[in-house]
């Protein structure tokens, strides 16, 4: 008795035309596009502001008065003296808000390529040239990881600007930014371990 021919197996590359109601709750994703693009005009706006910051401190190092009590106000240094001279002390806080703008624009980037790459629709930038390595394996929980992380290297260097800035600043304050620093560690670090948890295998020990 002969049997019949198995179907034959669906093409991998046919993929079924969606009903008129997914395909709209799909295309929905797109929404989010003019957020991203938002995000794009504020990384511009940051850009403007380190250049800004960047030429201050260059123009206070050849004496300008005005930028130094620019950058002076801008950092809320404060002394018993008013600032004439460009000192160590302003230098370091002046460096430590610009690594803080490049830190906080590494996380509008991490958001705006990861966020897109990983809510809205695929970039293709397999075997790009400039393909960033953490966006090979990009997905939500990588994503949210990423971005805890990138958050506590910005509360460091906040609360190392508030340490060397440490006069002007009530022990109060100074607690609180040591408890909120410590508290994003620690949410950090569950995010971290709770991820672990998700991606063991099932039976893993």
């Amino acid at each position: 008795m002969s049997h019949p021919d198995p179907l034959p197996p669906p093409s991998p590359g046919r993929v079924s035309p969606l009903r008129p109601l997914p395909n709209l709750i799909f295309a929905s994703r797109w929404l989010q596009l003019p957020l991203y693009l938002g995000l794009i005009v504020a990384q511009g706006v940051y850009v403007i502001h380190f250049l800004v910051e960047l030429l201050h401190l260059v123009e206070a190092a050849f004496g300008n008065g005005k930028a130094l009590q620019s950058l002076v106000t801008s950092i809320g240094y404060k002394t018993t003296a008013p600032v004439e001279t460009l000192n160590e002390t302003v230098i370091m806080l002046v460096v430590l808000a610009l690594i803080d703008v490049v830190m906080i624009s590494n996380l509008l980037i991490m958001v705006i390529v990861g966020g897109y790459e990983t809510f809205v629709s695929r970039m293709n930038l397999e075997g790009h040239r400039d393909q960033p390595e953490w966006l090979s394996h990009v997905n939500a929980s990588v994503l949210k990881v990423k971005l805890a992380t990138a958050i506590i290297g910005i509360s460091s260097i906040h609360l190392l600007k508030t340490f060397i800035n440490a006069d002007n600043y009530t022990d109060r304050v100074l607690i609180a930014q040591t408890v909120i620093h410590i508290a994003f560690l620690l949410s950090a670090m569950a995010i971290a371990y709770t991820d672990r948890l998700m991606a063991k295998p099932s039976g893993g020990h």
